[in-house]
């Protein structure tokens, strides 16, 4: 195996992962009824930027446009690792290692009158950023999406290290 085709994999690898990790977040609110958070949501935000480039550094990949599609995947580890940290953030506030953000404690729009506000509020779960709803094996969603954006991270680093090393030894022997 060529180390052209271990990078492609790689990227291939990612993609299938990413898509799995937000696939399940999805699953566990519109199927399981868990309502996200504030940050949760924000979690998500690297998986919608992340999972494209990808695809686009793939295509670079497989057109030959290797000096493209090598930037394209540092950035996508660079958005995957700030995922990371937002996960790690979390998590660290569910545990009370840390204060959790001010503002976060779910919501919706404001009611159009006094008399839709009591309707809201019985009807509005309040989801708090600093609690965890589950656990599986003491990591919260947070903790496992911490784990999960630091796997496609390094999963999007390696394919930069296996195209970077490919060139550098394609070209050695031109």
């Amino acid at each position: 195996m060529t180390v052209d085709s271990l990078a492609r994999n790689s990227v291939i690898v990612l993609i299938l992962g990413g898509l799995a990790v937000i696939g399940t977040a999805w699953g566990f609110q519109i199927i399981g009824g868990y309502v996200p958070c504030k940050l949760c949501l924000e979690q998500r935000l690297p998986y919608y930027a992340g999972l494209p480039l990808a695809a686009a550094g793939l295509l670079l990949l497989l057109r030959g446009r290797d000096g493209l599609a090598l930037s394209v995947l540092l950035a996508v580890a660079a958005i995957f690792a700030y995922g990371a940290g937002l996960g790690i953030y979390q998590a660290g506030a569910e545990w009370q290692f840390w204060d959790g953000p001010n503002d976060c404690g779910g919501g919706s729009a404001a009611p159009a009158s006094a008399a839709n506000m009591l309707q809201a509020l019985q009807s509005t779960r309040i989801v708090s950023c600093t609690e965890a709803s589950w656990r599986m094996f003491g990591l919260s969603f947070a903790g496992w999406n911490a784990v999960a954006s630091a796997g496609l991270a390094g999963l999007a680093l390696l394919a930069a290290v296996l195209l970077k090393q490919g060139k550098r030894n394609g070209s050695e022997g031109a």
